[in-house]
């Protein structure tokens, strides 16, 4: 069977014996039907909000308004897509109100990713809305670094700190523009993750993006039920109580092309599980009949976070790790994992601050996995060139690394090798703990020899990375119920 992966910007083929499986997202097994009429849907959902009052009851003449917008790396760019769909209907409704133009501010909920370019929030939110508020200079992106608009509401019960953007906290109605789509951290994007990681402080994503919190059982396989959603939603409650209001949210769950299949609004507590459960019919997808002894896919030069993640040592083990998340469903305790990667060297230090620093410490003082690398995750969140990069030279935050550190290990966790193939610069593969082969064919081989026998059941996965994923069960699992952490049946 002849098939091709990515591979740096292009792709790379492999010959894998005729009983591989195929699995390709949106196709091996199609979504549920996306919305006809998206602009009907959405302000259907906008006007019958869940759980509190809609925008007409919320808002008034001289109400400050907020809409928090995601950055570039979810939910599309085309014509029809949430943003470009919601912000207009929501504006509306807002000046029906008698909300000024003037009292509204849009916030792109960046987090700790790089502060979004003007030709990327051109991109996410169009012309119209773009043209409208970015000459007035109320389009901003969230600074995680910019303490005078920043404001500490202390901690949550369970002692995570919390510190959000100002604007928001300051704000009469705070709109939340989300996506729910698969996610390997906490389930879903959307809700009240989108609150706690896009407008808050590294302090707050330290107190879930480590280890302690994403090596547990209960993160890998993804689940919204793990320790990491139940502090995505502690601190999205706790901002609301500070706040001494809600939330307005507006998720849109998405298929494998980031079109709408259904729209949900209103209060994130009662809103996310209704959401979820439509949601799950695309995520969630029963359909392996045994477990996997090989995965086989391929990394891009340029995805998800930024051009070189699929170059980026660490981001690699992200990439990497993420799968393994998604997938545990379906690999057997021997999985072996086959990836291409042009592996060339290319860090993008002026976008991943800090990463290559981070590296070269990985590769001494005893530093056995990446996990070890934690303790060091402050030193470098407040280093003040790298802090500069993040706010003015369109960096990634400093911490960000540690939050991509504490994911990257959990492939080494969870398979017994990593092939990468084709690789450039092979030692930068194999400075990660990675094996290297020139071939997919040379890869399997290996494995077969060392790993897992000579006829193992072997999972193919084209587009990985080029496609909003799934998180593949096995066939005959019970649907919302997988295992120990049950998902989020109730």
């Amino acid at each position: 069977m002849k098939l091709s992966f990515e591979y740096g910007h292009g792709t790379m083929d492999a010959n894998l014996p005729e009983y591989t499986d195929v699995f390709i997202p949106g196709e091996t097994v199609p979504d549920p039907p996306y919305l006809e009429d998206v602009y009907k849907a959405t302000k259907e959902s906008i006007l019958n909000p869940i759980g509190m009052e809609p925008l007409s009851q919320l808002a008034k003449k001289g109400s400050k308004v907020t809409i928090i917008f995601p950055d570039r790396v979810k939910g599309g760019e085309q014509a029809t897509s949430h943003r470009k769909t919601a912000i207009p209907i929501i504006l509306d409704e807002l000046y029906k109100a008698g909300v000024d133009k003037s009292d509204i501010l849009l916030i792109c909920s960046n987090g700790l990713h790089s502060k979004n370019t003007k030709q990327e929030i051109l991109n996410i939110l169009g012309e119209e809305i773009f043209n409208q508020f970015w000459y007035t200079k109320q389009i901003l992106n969230h600074d995680s670094e910019d303490y005078e608009n920043l404001v500490d509401l202390g901690t949550t019960k369970r002692g995570d700190p919390v510190l959000m953007n100002k604007y928001v906290y300051d704000s009469d109605v705070a709109i939340l523009i989300g996506h729910t789509q698969g996610n390997p951290y906490g389930g879903y994007s959307g809700g009240y993750k989108h609150c706690s990681t896009g407008i808050t402080h590294w302090r707050s994503i330290a107190s879930h993006h480590v280890p302690e919190v994403m090596h547990r059982g209960d993160f890998t396989p993804v689940s919204t039920n793990s320790l990491m959603r139940t502090k995505f939603d502690e601190i999205g409650m706790h901002m609301e109580e500070k706040m001494g209001k809600k939330f307005f949210c507006c998720d849109a769950v998405l298929d494998t092309k980031s079109r709408q299949i259904a729209i949900f609004s209103g209060y994130a507590k009662e809103m996310q599980p209704l959401s979820w459960e439509v949601a799950d019919k695309r995520t969630y997808v029963h359909w392996a009949e045994k477990k996997y002894d090989v995965m086989v896919f391929g990394m891009p030069q340029f995805f998800h976070y930024a051009d070189g993640m699929g170059t980026n040592p660490i981001m690699m083990m992200q990439a990497l790790s993420a799968q393994v998340i998604r997938h545990k469903r379906v690999m057997s305790d021997k999985c072996v994992i086959i990836c291409s990667s042009i592996c060339n060297g290319y860090f993008h230090d002026e976008k991943f601050t800090g990463y290559r620093e981070v590296f070269d410490m990985f590769q001494k003082d005893y530093m056995n996995t990446l996990a070890d690398m934690d303790r060091y995750g402050e030193m470098f969140a407040t280093n003040e060139e790298y802090i500069r990069n993040y706010r003015f030279g369109n960096g990634f935050h400093p911490f960000h690394s540690f939050s991509m550190i504490s994911c990257g290990h959990i492939a080494e966790m969870n398979t017994s090798a990593i092939y990468i193939v084709g690789a450039q610069e092979p030692g930068y593969a194999r400075a990660m703990g990675l094996k290297t082969r020139a071939t997919f064919e040379e890869a399997l081989e290996d494995a077969m020899k060392k790993y897992v026998g000579p006829n193992p059941n072997i999972l193919a996965l084209p587009k990985t990375f080029k496609l909003s994923a799934v998180h593949l069960c096995l066939k005959d699992e019970e649907k919302g119920n997988y295992g120990i952490d049950y998902c989020h049946s109730r």
